[in-house]
């Protein structure tokens, strides 16, 4: 999947693309027709940078409720023909998503949507998820025909089921169907259920990993084998370490860490951190300033993982470093770091949002972190991100750390904050939004009395719907 285009933050495409709260806002202040363009864009094509880990779909159904959108655009979406020549979960995930929430609010052509879906099109795993959560057993049992005549009948076709029904993300139609009288559908499934069982206790019966009694050799080969063959095993390495390593093993394990193989560098760098040895320090500077791209990244996880008062003091001497050891410094203090060090965070914060821009990754910590130690010069900072980045996520944690710096939070973010597409997000504003203003208490209200609404989001409105916001 392409990187999506995001639209600057100053349109109502490009606030709609970003889950912003004042999406929602401007689109219903917006004209309709306009606004309903702007929000099939979004869902037709999704905006998130990480889908995995950023929320949308119900940010878009609401909104489509608000503006009584039709569906004929989605449906266009998921029936034509690219559906078969780009079967990605990426390119319908989002809308069948979206389908799903408004079929919880009642919206009966987007359950008739979804079921259709899940009897004729690509991503139909996603769809039969949704509907799990949302349709009736009628409904459900519908679908067992056209969903098991996609495994043709023989021993590839029951394998391919038996793995589908083992690794389903809902079992509730799998439970229903093993429950159907005919043999086509009752007896396929529960024959599908028994073999994904069985392929469960095969795995469990022939672990690939260590076995009790390895040597600390044996552990050091293993995650070198694995880095051979592209698997990353220097966290998994370092636990079995911490179990089969004694006092009498560490001039080994140092010598690993030093000059070692990249795999087994990276899994005794990784156990010596988590053991805080006095060593380690050295060690990682050492790796990073070695060459080795591999090594050096194992070197900055092992620092990362490391908790004493000497990482971070060595931390004060490392975050002026401009490479990824400079990063991790930097991360280290606006975690552990204390009052003395707010300047070094508020500097990494803006280095990486001038050389990086308001996206990068490592933002997140440092968000944290002057959030953590209440730097409050830093709220211009917060702002200009928490307007251009295209995360929400980044902006949920941005919107913490305004919380904490920004007197101005109540009255200003805060307030459209309510609106945003991460549930974390309204939390954070029905806990600070200032009640005052009419539009929060309305909010407040609508956010209280939504089915679909996270149970976390409606313990915070619960207890401002109070002494101060009668409902």
């Amino acid at each position: 999947m392409f990187d999506p285009v995001i639209a600057p933050s100053g349109t109502l495409l490009g606030l709609l693309q970003r889950g912003r709260g004042d999406g929602t806002l401007h689109a219903l202040a917006a004209p309709r027709a306009e606004a309903l363009a702007a929000l099939g864009h979004c869902v037709l094509a999704d905006p998130r940078h990480d889908w995995q880990v950023e929320n949308r779909s119900l940010y878009y159904a609401r909104l489509y409720l608000d503006l009584h959108g039709g569906l004929d655009e989605i449906e266009a979406h998921l029936f034509g023909a690219e559906d078969h020549l780009d079967p990605e979960e990426s390119r319908t995930g989002l809308a069948l998503a979206v389908l799903g929430h408004l079929a919880s609010y009642g919206r009966q052509d987007a359950l008739l949507l979804l079921r259709r879906y899940a009897a004729t099109g690509a991503n139909w795993a996603w769809a039969l998820d949704e509907l799990a959560l949302r349709d009736d057993d009628a409904g459900l049992r519908g679908l067992a025909l056209p969903v098991l005549a996609r495994f043709p009948a023989g021993p590839a076709g029951d394998a391919e089921l038996a793995g589908v029904v083992r690794d389903a993300f809902e079992p509730r139609p799998w439970r229903l169907w093993a429950e159907d009288q005919r043999d086509a559908v009752g007896a396929r499934v529960r024959a599908a259920q028994e073999q994904g069982s069985f392929d469960r206790w095969q795995r469990q019966m022939r672990p690939a990993g260590p076995r009790p009694g390895w040597s600390v050799r044996a552990v050091l080969d293993w995650a070198q084998e694995g880095y051979e063959r592209g698997a990353v095993l220097d966290g998994p390495a370092a636990r079995c370490l911490a179990a089969v390593a004694g006092p009498e093993d560490r001039p080994e394990l140092l010598t690993a860490a030093r000059d070692g193989l990249p795999g087994a560098r990276g899994a005794a760098l990784h156990h010596l951190a988590a053991s805080r040895d006095p060593a380690l320090l050295d060690l990682v500077e050492a790796a990073v300033d070695g060459g080795s791209r591999p090594v050096a990244e194992a070197a900055v996880a092992a620092y990362r993982r490391m908790c004493g008062e000497d990482a971070v003091a060595r931390a004060r001497a490392w975050v002026r470093r401009t490479d990824e050891l400079g990063a991790a410094a930097a991360e280290v203090l606006a975690c552990r770091g204390t009052a003395q060090d707010a300047g070094l965070v508020l500097g990494a914060l803006r280095g990486t949002i001038r050389s990086a821009g308001p996206d990068a990754p490592q933002l997140a910590v440092l968000v944290d972190g002057v959030g953590r130690l209440d730097i409050a010069c830093a709220a211009p900072v917060l702002r200009h991100v928490y307007r251009e980045t295209s995360s929400s996520q980044l902006r949920g944690r941005v919107a913490r750390a305004l919380a904490a710096t920004d007197p101005t939070f109540a009255t200003g973010f805060a307030v459209e904050c309510l609106w945003d597409c991460e549930e974390t997000t309204r939390e954070v504003a029905a806990q600070h939004a200032e009640t005052g203003d009419v539009r929060v208490a309305e909010r407040l209200r609508r956010l209280a009395a939504d089915p679909a609404e996270e149970a976390e989001v409606q313990t915070a409105v619960r207890n401002r719907i109070g002494p101060d916001l009668q409902v």
